[in-house]
């Protein structure tokens, strides 16, 4: 094989872009959204902060996205497999982008409490909760099988960039414009989102639809509980979030080991992003190999020591190089794991797995930082760190141990328990 050849194996796989149009310009949609979304993020820290100045409000903006994802991804699922997905995610993209315009108006008069202002946030996040998992659907029926995978890493790539140049770029636009400004240009973004997905097809339910209310949900946990397989995919993702997420001990770790710089606490974060964007950009390796479930328990296994070891770092510079193998090894494992979710759920069930795996990503990561928090408040942030390390790595191991189908890679894919 010539080294260019290799290299072409290598980086990211994008025959879907070349073979699905749809999937192009859904793609496209989805990035500027996504950028939008971050702006927003900053944005809504940034004025809370100063219409309060308190750190309570500036976390309670958190929790207005976190919960509402939470209690309506609950039934979210099984409200999707009840109609055309593509119906319900255009409709809540422009509930979505209304509620952008709505903060974009009160961010030019100024004349909305802060509660308002949350009110408008955890609204977004309810139409996000159904939309997310809408959307979840999209890729398996665009693509074929063996394409899935890319079709998700391109989707990973474009999202980790966004979370690195979204914030920045929202900085810049509220000191040039303000923050009615940044977010008229995030409901502007919703018109792209909702432009790349009105080529879809009709995509109701393949098979039965959901049953109504309760029974749909409880349909769905049944399937989620008894296919080994996917269990174990969001399991493990649990697991190495929850025990390991290491964002809330930044601020702390740095004051301990790294003199309290900003630049550095800054560094943190990027270093995270500039793994994950890399590890996707070399993705077509992995993602061509057809074994989602080796990858995942490896990245995710590699994202517990990269993080116990950070937590040991007294240099900078090693400890930014583990942060970025952390960030890789994540995006690798998140690409695997919706890889395996995707392929091994049948369509009529998936809205409700997916909005499982939205609600997996969205409270692993919140109890993850506050674990990691407690822990430290007991202890210190490196300790926090290494042990939540070690505890991810010992699950992940106990996880592969008690599902050999992820470790060999098999599994009946699509087709129940």
């Amino acid at each position: 094989m010539s080294p260019g050849l290799g290299l072409g194996r290598t980086l990211i796989d994008v025959r879907p872009l070349r073979a699905s149009p749809v999937f192009r310009r859904l793609l496209v949609g989805r990035t500027v959204s996504v950028l939008g979304g971050f702006m927003t993020l900053v944005t809504v820290m940034y004025q809370v902060w100063e219409m309060t100045h308190s750190t309570v409000w500036t976390g309670a903006v958190g929790l207005a996205n976190a919960v509402p994802t939470v209690v309506v991804g609950v039934f979210a699922g099984s409200w999707v497999d009840r109609g055309d997905r593509r119906r319900i995610f255009l409709f809540n993209t422009v509930a979505q982008g209304v509620c952008s315009l709505l903060l974009a108006v009160q961010g030019f008069t100024g004349h909305v409490p802060v509660l308002g202002v949350l009110a408008l946030v955890a609204a977004q996040s309810c139409f996000g909760a159904v939309g997310g998992p809408a959307s979840g659907v999209f890729i398996p029926r665009l693509l074929p099988k063996e394409q899935v995978a890319a079709g998700l890493a391109l989707n990973r790539v474009s999202f980790t960039t966004m979370m690195l140049v979204g914030p920045a770029l929202g900085g810049l636009l509220i000191g040039w414009a303000g923050i009615g400004a940044c977010y008229l240009v995030d409901a502007l973004t919703f018109v792209l989102g909702f432009y790349g997905a009105f080529g879809l097809p009709a995509l109701p339910p393949e098979g039965e639809p959901s049953r109504g209310g309760l029974h749909g949900v409880l349909d769905g946990l049944r399937f989620v509980a008894g296919h080994r397989v996917v269990r174990g995919a969001l399991l493990i993702d649990l697991a190495a979030t929850v025990l390991a997420m290491p964002m809330s001990l930044f601020p702390l770790v740095n004051s301990e080991r790294f003199g309290g710089d900003p630049r550095t606490l800054g560094l943190f974060l990027s270093a995270i992003s500039v793994g994950g964007i890399t590890a996707s950009v070399f993705s077509g390796a992995v993602t061509r190999l057809g074994r989602p479930g080796p990858v995942m328990l490896l990245g995710a296994g590699t994202w517990g020591v990269a993080l116990a070891v950070f937590g040991l770092m007294t240099n900078p510079w090693a400890g930014l190089a583990c942060l970025a193998l952390a960030g890789a090894a994540d995006s690798l494992s998140v690409i695997s794991r919706s890889t395996i979710v995707q392929t091994h759920t049948p369509d009529a069930l998936l809205g409700r797995v997916s909005a499982a795996e939205q609600i997996v990503g969205q409270a692993g990561p919140n109890l993850g930082n506050l674990r990691g928090g407690l822990v430290a408040g007991w202890t210190s942030g490196a300790t926090a760190l290494v042990s939540g390390g070690v505890l991810c790595v010992l699950a992940v191991l106990g996880m592969g141990a008690a599902t050999p189908e992820l470790r060999s890679g098999e599994g009946a894919a699509a087709d129940g328990p």
